[in-house]
């Protein structure tokens, strides 16, 4: 749970569908650091069991950068569509992330793993897409005791995949999801205000208009 609406809105749906939801945020050197803080508050709002903060470090000063999110290069702003993969994108986040939280899944008993990824309305990043989540559930069936003596299958959740992000809002606001703690701009000002130029800004507030709904965060 990264604190923005996707992360949000998928909780949102695993508590409807009856899941007992262990939240998992990973502190990794990001720059954008105002997002755990939106994390602990959509954690306190939507009541789950447990919410942990995964310290990792995936920072320039850690050995790793490469991204802007986590290094010293500058966040696009109002980039145009195409099919580059951006600056942002954090090399293997997403299989690390889950990685981890497989690990944490097999400790407590629990098979089944949720991520907010999307591959309509995102910002061309390998690790939302179909094969790749459809290839880390084979690897969490091959990868684990708990799969290979029997006690269960894992299985990964993404149900955003195929939502634009006016779908995942409208899907949200039915829900009750709280918007307003959210977040998900790369680069917000001191005071935790979104920039409205980054890419992912751009889609949120894109979603917000095209379902016809008001974005209820701070903007520049």
């Amino acid at each position: 749970m990264s604190g923005g609406l996707d992360s949000a809105t998928v909780l949102a749906l695993a508590r409807r569908a009856g899941f007992v939801c262990h939240a998992l945020s990973f502190d990794y050197g990001q720059r954008q650091r105002v997002e755990l803080e939106a994390a602990a508050r959509v954690a306190a709002a939507m009541g789950v069991t447990e919410h942990r903060v995964v310290r990792i470090d995936l920072s320039a000063d850690g050995g790793f950068g490469r991204s802007a999110l986590t290094d010293t290069l500058a966040v696009p702003k109002d980039r145009a569509d195409g099919g580059e993969i951006p600056v942002t994108y954090v090399p293997a986040r997403n299989t690390i992330f889950l990685s981890i939280a497989l690990g944490y899944a097999e400790v407590i008993g629990a098979f089944d793993l949720f991520i907010g990824v999307n591959a309509i309305d995102y910002s061309g990043y390998p690790d939302c897409r179909p094969p790749f989540i459809e290839a880390f559930e084979r690897l969490a069936n091959l990868a684990t005791a708990a799969a290979a003596t029997g006690r269960g299958r894992f299985t990964v959740h993404a149900p955003l995949l195929s939502m634009t992000k006016a779908q995942i809002i409208r899907q949200g606001l039915t829900l009750g999801v709280p918007y307003e703690r959210t977040h998900s701009c790369y680069d917000p000002d001191p005071t935790g205000r979104s920039c409205g130029h980054c890419d992912a800004c751009r889609l949120r507030l894109a979603g917000f208009a095209a379902a016809g709904a008001t974005d209820p965060v701070a903007y520049k």
